[in-house]
């Protein structure tokens, strides 16, 4: 069965456990990679900050199940204006649920109702793993409902920490290798001290760097690079 996502929101194709380097994270991709064989729901909640690869590690996890044929459900909050609060319903019926951005509706009185209401739904289903990211830990949202705030601290909590630049650099350098793409150590060092560090934008400039490289079917070199940037 394929993903299962709401309206026309669809999961990043370069967001997958194969190019997710884990860093002093592995604990946690180990733990999602475990949930695909426990039996009975597991609800985790996940919170870091900006830049910390929250979203591309959920995707990958609502990937890893869609393919091997459980039925996922992948809900961005900060795309919230685009659906309502109902999209919760009967999704305790899926083998896996990941709410991304939970901070979006922090304050919202209707949608933290909803999500309550929802968690409980999950808890009697037993069948359905539900896995909210946050931008800060449960208990210091600033949650409005008060029996929402002790739901996001029933189940696994983890701090997915921020890379450092070393990391950063075999992050850079994975990604590349994903695509092909051979990255010397002095090109990744390059990109770090001369453009944001914030792996989405490294990653982003990589991708325009890879198609201007086939173009110019010149290698990824810093004189090269310099003619780009």
């Amino acid at each position: 069965m394929a993903t299962q996502l709401p309206l026309n929101i669809e999961l990043n194709d370069s967001h997958s456990f194969e190019n997710y380097y884990s860093g002093p994270n592995q604990q946690i991709v180990e733990y999602f990679q475990q949930l695909f064989v426990e039996d009975g729901g597991q609800l985790v909640y996940i919170w870091g900050g900006e830049g910390a690869g929250k979203s591309h590690l959920v995707q990958a996890l609502c990937r890893y199940f869609s393919v091997s044929g459980k039925a996922a459900f992948y809900l961005p909050l900060k795309n919230k204006q685009n659906f309502s609060e109902a999209v919760f319903e009967n999704l305790e019926n899926m083998s896996l649920v990941v709410i991304d951005d939970i901070d979006q509706i922090i304050g919202d009185a209707v949608w933290e109702e909803a999500l309550f209401h929802f968690y409980n739904r999950v808890k009697d289903n037993q069948g359905c793993h539900l896995i909210i990211s946050g931008d800060a830990a449960p208990d210091e949202l600033g949650v409005s409902l008060a029996d929402l705030a002790s739901r996001l601290l029933w189940g696994m909590v983890f701090h997915i920490k921020v890379l450092n630049d070393q990391d950063k650099l075999k992050a850079l350098q994975q990604r590349a290798h994903c695509r092909g793409l051979a990255l010397s150590d002095e090109v990744a060092r390059y990109l770090l001290n001369n453009c944001p560090r914030d792996l989405p934008y490294l990653f982003g400039l990589l991708d325009k760097l890879d198609q201007a490289s086939l173009v110019a079917q010149r290698k990824l070199t810093i004189p090269f690079i310099k003619t780009l940037l």
